[in-house]
Order: structure tokens, then C-alpha cells, then sequence
């Protein structure tokens, strides 16, 4: 269980987060949605210790990360999966290197028993006979898997995705939601996703926390948000299917010019 106990948070003069409490449940897929400068992304920094609170506390399992020092924040780390927003894979490295890296940083396991794994997290995200391909010779749906097998390769507690399906066509966002989701019950793990991807939120949305200039405005489920009377909410609703739906005409626009 991750735990948000009244996090403040400002730049400068500028308050970014206002006393923001919210719980992440475990095993759940968890969204925090809300707009560009809502505050979710430096939410979700503060979440894995990339960001100093000002005040507040962050609780995994009732232990404070906020008050760790370095040693004790790599030892919560290690539990951590993370799905970068551009993937992150390395160019000059192959698909098999780059899942392995993380085996290289925190294990001791044989090169064979790393192979395995590798191969087994390949397996898990639809993926074959890629190994040896690098970034630029597979497609952007491909290198999301190869990251999203990445960041499975430890068997996290936790996993973190940041805009997941960012860059990404409308059939092959589903595909990746899809993967999280079934990846998030069949592991058990407690998943947090940064999104403004209104489908993602009506597949996978099992505990959403939205964010309004900085603070948590509404807390609920997939199911709960289509009833609710929050006013703000809902403009951000309509403003992310008509987004969403041009974004998918554009696309099926220059497909046809093609």
C-alpha cells in the first residue's frame, strides 16, 4: 500500500502541490490524472524519491520514504518497476541488454539464468525473436512492451508508468493498457499511472485520483466517474475524448495520405 499524507510541494514562489493526501491500493491499478501543470507529474516524482517533499509524508507498508537517507530509499527502489513516458530504452544496446540491465544492477544471478529471464518477460508482453534487434529496427508499440518487460524483469511490488501510452496509435494504446492491466493482476503488484488518456482510464481505472491546480480534487473509480457531478472533472472528460478522438482522425488522416 502506498500512502499520501499531507504532501506540499512549491518551486520557487509557485505552490505545486496543496496538501495533497490520496492512498494507492494495492494490487490495483492505480491513475492519477488531471492536466498539463495539475501537479501529478511531480506527484508521481515524489512517489519514487526523485523529489524532496516540503512537507507531508509518503508511506510504503506504514514506512516513510521522506525520511529515508540514500541507503534506505535504494533498498524501497528495488521494488520499483519503472515505464518510462519515451520508453528509455538505450539505442546502442540490443532488446536483450537492455531488459538485462537490470539484472546486471541488482542481482547475482549466472548470464544464463538472466537470459532466461529475459526471456520469460519477452514472452509475458507478446514479444519474440527480438532479442537481438535494436530500438531503431522495432516498431513504437514494440519498444513500449520492451520497456514495459524491463520494468517487470525484478518482479516489482511496484509499478510506475508515465504516460504510458504517449506517441502511441489508438489501437496499440489499447494493446498496452491491455498488458498492464492483465500484468497488474497476474503479479499482484500495486501499479501507478500518470495519464490523460481517457481510455486508459475507463479500461484500467480501478482507483483514479484527479488532479486541479494542485490539489486532489476528486478520488474514485472508473465506474464512480461517469456519475460524477464535479465540475472541473467532467470538463477535463469532455476535453480529453474531443482531444482524443482529433488526435485519432488526424492519424487516420495522414495513414490515408500515405
Amino acid at each position: 500500500m502506498i500512502e499520501i499524507k499531507n504532501v506540499v510541494k512549491s518551486f520557487e514562489e509557485k505552490v505545486v502541490l496543496d496538501n495533497v493526501s490520496a492512498m494507492m491500493q494495492p494490487g490495483k491499478t492505480n491513475l492519477i490524472i488531471g492536466t498539463s501543470g495539475s501537479g501529478k507529474t511531480v506527484l508521481m516524482k515524489m512517489m519514487i524519491g526523485l523529489l524532496p517533499v516540503d512537507s507531508g509524508e509518503i508511506l510504503y507498508e506504514g514506512e516513510d520514504i521522506t525520511k529515508m537517507n540514500e541507503k534506505e530509499l535504494i533498498s524501497v527502489r528495488k521494488k520499483f518497476g519503472m515505464l518510462f513516458q519515451g520508453g528509455a530504452l538505450f539505442d546502442s544496446k540490443d532488446v536483450e541488454t537492455n531488459i538485462m540491465f537490470p539484472l546486471d544492477m541488482f542481482t547475482s544471478m549466472s548470464k544464463e539464468e538472466k537470459r532466461k529471464r529475459v526471456n520469460e518477460v519477452l514472452d509475458r508482453v507478446n514479444l519474440k525473436d527480438v532479442n537481438k534487434k535494436f530500438p531503431s529496427e522495432i516498431s513504437g508499440g514494440m519498444k513500449k512492451r520492451v520497456a514495459l518487460a524491463r520494468a517487470i524483469v525484478l518482479n516489482p511490488k511496484y509499478l510506475f508508468c508515465d504516460e504510458p501510452n504517449s506517441g502511441l496509435d489508438p489501437q496499440t494504446s489499447l494493446v498496452i493498457d491491455k498488458l498492464i492491466k492483465e500484468i497488474t493482476i497476474e503479479y499482484n503488484i500495486t501499479t501507478v499511472i500518470n495519464t490523460h488518456d481517457m481510455n486508459t482510464v475507463m479500461e484500467s481505472g480501478d482507483h483514479i485520483v484527479y488532479m486541479y491546480h494542485g490539489k486532489k480534487q476528486w478520488e474514485g473509480s472508473n465506474k464512480d466517474i461517469i456519475y460524477s457531478k464535479d465540475k472541473a472533472l467532467n470538463d477535463f472528460i469532455f476535453a480529453s475524448e474531443f482531444l482524443s478522438k482529433a488526435k485519432e482522425m488526424n492519424m487516420l488522416e495522414e495513414k490515408s495520405k500515405a
